[in-house]
């Protein structure tokens, strides 16, 4: 993700995007106070871990996606 390859690293684990807003929105809010500032977090916690779960069982339910994506990253190495 930090070469740029958002749509890989999507790929790779959804539960990226709403876990860096948690871990920015975080820090901010414990200094400034947002109004809404928790049930962002709130909501970004609860969407990564559907995520996270949404993607394993997908993940153990469709084997050759997973096997496609690993022997794509391997050759890269």
């Amino acid at each position: 993700m930090f070469e740029g390859e958002l749509i890989d690293s999507f790929l790779l684990f959804p539960a990226t995007i709403p876990l860096l807003i948690i871990f920015m929105v975080l820090p901010i809010h414990l200094v400034f106070k947002f109004k809404h500032g928790a049930r962002v977090i709130v909501y970004s916690f609860s969407m990564a871990a559907l995520l996270i779960v949404f993607n394993y069982v997908v993940k153990l339910t469709d084997k050759s996606l997973f096997h496609q994506h690993s022997t794509e990253i391997h050759q890269q190495f």
